[in-house]
């Protein structure tokens, strides 16, 4: 299915939020995401269903000022 996956169109496989990110090979939990302009709790990754055309913004978190 089509994604915007941080601003860019990706053709993906996955049809949940924790798959997609294995998809992407993003390891580890220390991120932010959003679906659709609602952020998703990492408790809630694995039953997050995607459909086609939705928005993820994928966030890291990083030391600095």
């Amino acid at each position: 299915m089509r994604l915007i996956v941080n601003g860019e169109s990706i053709e993906a496989r996955a049809a949940r939020l924790d798959a997609l990110l294995d998809e992407l090979h993003y390891l580890g939990g220390h991120y932010a995401i959003a679906v659709n302009d609602d952020v998703v709790p990492r408790a809630r990754w694995a039953q997050t269903a995607l459909s086609e055309g939705d928005t993820i913004e994928i966030l890291t978190p990083r030391q600095g000022g």
